[in-house]
């Protein structure tokens, strides 16, 4: 009986063996056509209307070009990064201390740091900027001394202190901060307490956890709305123009002014824009990508990656072909 069984079950295996494999599906890729025809048709309307934009008769194409690399005009792009960099850099500082003091258990605290986001909020940043332009029509001088008393250890004039730079970053910054201060606030909120409750426990003082727990961990919640922050920060720049800090708008608007071509230097002015933020958008893909780790989620192909694989696959399906 065994051997039988033996024999049967050999001549069973030599069977399937000999089976032919009709029964395997072909796996036909998912054609997307209408995905192709709305890319060719966008493509061609945004194709359509740049080309009629750029080939509008009254636009002077020499100026254009003349001022796009202007000496003024790249002065201005230098004063726009440095408005932006150390404007942000301020607020990013207000805005840990405002965020740890709104999640303080101090009343006083919170108390503040609501304050400071009620004010700053609910002021247009137009106002803010005239406000901190002008100061010196409400303070002729600023001194440093004991309050309520005449005894003064310094003082000079307020537009020595608070020159148009100056003010203009104090009115960036401070108004950046109270934004700001809500989107850590709210990355610091979506750190899981375990982890904070495991760090005091192993004997992690509460600034040390919060710098190397907390915060590492709430920066992927942090940093996308952060970089869009950065950006809006590089526009409002121009509203600078108001106090006279010669910066990317100011400048343009200063050449427009004696030479009348205000649309020529409007389309310099948008193109520099463009390209810095184009810039700035680089290092949040790559901050978002750092911070993402560790998160279950497959970080995203970087782009340079990206164009590359694609190139492969086309050089692939052109072998084929050929």
């Amino acid at each position: 009986m065994s051997g039988k069984t033996t024999s049967t079950g050999q001549e069973t295996g030599r069977a399937v063996e000999r089976a032919p494999a009709n029964d395997d599906v072909a796996a036909v890729p998912l054609r997307h056509t209408g995905r192709w025809v709305a890319a060719v048709a966008l493509l061609i309307l945004c194709g359509g209307t740049l080309a009629s934009f750029w080939r509008n008769p009254n636009i002077d194409h020499a100026v254009v070009t003349n001022y796009l690399f202007d000496s003024r005009v790249l002065s201005g792009v230098g004063l726009t990064v440095a408005l932006t960099a150390t404007s942000m850099i301020l607020a990013t500082v207000l805005a840990v201390a405002l965020a740890v003091m709104r999640l303080s258990s101090n009343p006083v605290l919170r108390v503040l740091s609501l304050a400071y986001v009620w004010f700053f909020r609910g002021t247009p940043l137009l106002v803010q900027v005239v406000f901190w332009g002008y100061l010196g029509l409400l303070y002729a001088r600023l001194s440093i001394g004991i309050p309520f008393t005449s005894i003064t250890f310094a003082s000079a004039n307020t537009s020595t202190i608070i020159s148009a730079f100056v003010a203009g970053l104090l009115a960036l910054g401070l108004n950046e901060a109270a934004y700001a201060s809500e989107i850590v606030r709210a990355g610091l909120l979506s750190v899981d307490e375990g982890h904070v409750e495991a760090a005091y426990s192993l004997g992690m003082s509460p600034a040390y956890t919060l710098r190397r727990i907390v915060l590492p961990q709430a920066m992927r919640v942090i940093i996308p709305p952060m970089g869009n922050e950065t950006i809006s920060m590089l526009k409002n720049t121009a509203l600078l123009e108001l106090i006279a800090v010669h910066e990317l708008y100011t400048r343009t608007s200063q050449i427009s002014a004696q030479n009348l071509s205000q649309v020529e230097l409007l389309i310099v002015a948008s193109a520099w824009y463009l390209f810095l933020t184009t810039v700035l958008s680089v290092p949040q893909y790559y901050l978002e990508r750092r911070f993402g780790r560790g998160t279950g989620r497959r970080p995203s192909t970087s782009p340079r990656k990206q164009i590359r694989l694609r190139y492969d696959a086309a050089r692939a399906r052109l072998r084929t072909i050929a």
